[in-house]
């Protein structure tokens, strides 16, 4: 039997093993056996404030506060924690909330290893190697606003591929644009004052240059030959909505280097900016979306002068041009692996062949998503919507790899 992991109010954390907790996929129940594995490395347990932990039968701890677990890269969650909110409980911040629980005196998460890669792990950095590296980069640079704004992505948001600009290594950032035409209910970078909580990032403010962005993706592929270069960060707005400026850098990378990839992530709005991004020689593109069904990707995306069509519509695109094309699909219990969700998602994979799926964790606080997108009609579960989806003929996983 599954015991409590539970938090004081003071956040410190205990096991209960007399009381079961209840898991939330969309529907309230136990988790299985097959939905948990051993806390892996870098999981970070965290406390939930003004909500109490449902067990079975219906009951509620009082006294005690309700704990999820946040995922290490690599991991996609396959259940949410269960809790009565008090009337009181403030909005969750914007991170991925994994059910948690106590089997055999361990620490246990609902989640499914779904990729592995190397540049990707947690990296605890030895005291100032980071720093001494934005520096060394910087003082080749000075006038770079894109280094500036990646020392910012580097050091407060730990952006890993803001930091590999300056480790020179892996996927770099090449951030270009301050605006979107997309209002997120769960955007990192610009939130309105509605959403009760602050963005975890601040979005870029100016409208980088395309000779600036080109200088920076000619310095990493220089030095690591098989890297990527991306637009379309988490920093930024889309990037779709700056196709000049991006094909000038485009243009001006491959007329010095053919190596490497230039990467495009985008939220796939304007299928003609896409092109042209193309013609000018875009190897790869990684589009996000959280459904293959128009009205939630509508309540959760609230795009402005779009629609899922044309989202699909570039996804088909890049695909019969023969890019690379990875979704960015940000996964959710209860929605993901609703049957309808599930029908949707085969249809559309089983007609558009894509490189890869890559399952994100949406972060969100679970009551604003099931607020906006509805509570699911007949949820499957999250190892069956994978399964599913690598039936489709399709690679799973969370990273985008250089082979």
């Amino acid at each position: 039997m599954t015991g409590l992991a539970y938090a004081d109010r003071r956040g410190r954390v205990f096991f209960d093993s007399t009381a079961e907790p209840l898991a939330d996929g969309g529907a309230l129940r136990g988790a299985r056996a097959d939905e948990l594995l051993p806390a892996p490395p870098g999981t970070v347990a965290t406390m939930l404030p003004g909500r109490r932990p449902l067990l079975s039968g219906g009951r509620v701890a009082s006294r005690r506060t309700a704990l999820a677990a946040l995922l290490p890269a690599g991991y996609t969650r396959l259940l949410l924690p269960a809790y009565a909110p008090d009337t009181t409980a403030p909005p969750l911040p914007l991170f991925g909330y994994t059910f948690a629980c106590v089997l055999e005196g361990r620490l246990h998460v609902a989640a499914l290893r779904t990729d592995r890669h190397e540049n990707w792990k947690p990296r605890r950095f030895k005291n100032g190697v980071l720093e001494r590296s934005i520096r060394r980069r910087i003082e080749r640079d000075p006038k770079s606003r894109v280094l500036a704004q990646l020392a910012v992505c580097a050091r407060e948001y730990g952006c890993f591929t803001a930091q590999n600009v300056f480790l020179e290594a892996g996927e770099a950032a090449l951030p270009a644009s301050p605006r979107c035409n997309a209002r997120c209910v769960g955007c990192i970078s610009e939130l309105g004052v509605e959403a009760g909580i602050p963005s975890p990032q601040i979005r870029i403010a100016v409208e980088m240059e395309a000779a600036d962005l080109a200088r920076i993706a000619l310095h990493h592929l220089e030095r690591v030959p098989d890297g990527i270069v991306s637009f379309g960060q988490g920093c930024e707005g889309e990037p779709l909505l700056r196709p000049t400026t991006i094909v000038r850098a485009i243009e001006r990378i491959r007329a010095e280097r053919t190596n490497g990839t230039i990467n495009c992530n985008t939220n796939g709005s304007a299928p003609k900016a896409l092109r042209r991004l193309i013609d000018a020689g875009l190897d790869a593109v990684r589009i996000s979306l959280n459904s293959f069904r128009a009205h939630v990707y509508a309540a959760y995306y609230r795009p402005q002068g779009y629609r899922l069509a044309d989202v699909l519509e570039s996804i088909r695109l890049a695909s019969e041009r023969g890019l690379r094309v990875s979704l960015n699909l940000l996964t959710h219990p209860g929605v993901s692996d609703d049957h309808d969700e599930l029908i949707a998602t085969e249809d559309f994979l089983r007609s558009v062949p894509v490189d890869m799926v890559q399952t994100r964790t949406l972060n969100i606080d679970p009551e604003v998503y099931f607020r906006t997108v509805g509570r699911p009609r007949e949820p499957l579960g999250m190892r069956d919507a994978i399964r599913r989806i690598r039936e489709c003929g399709v690679r799973l996983g969370n990273f985008t790899h250089t082979h």
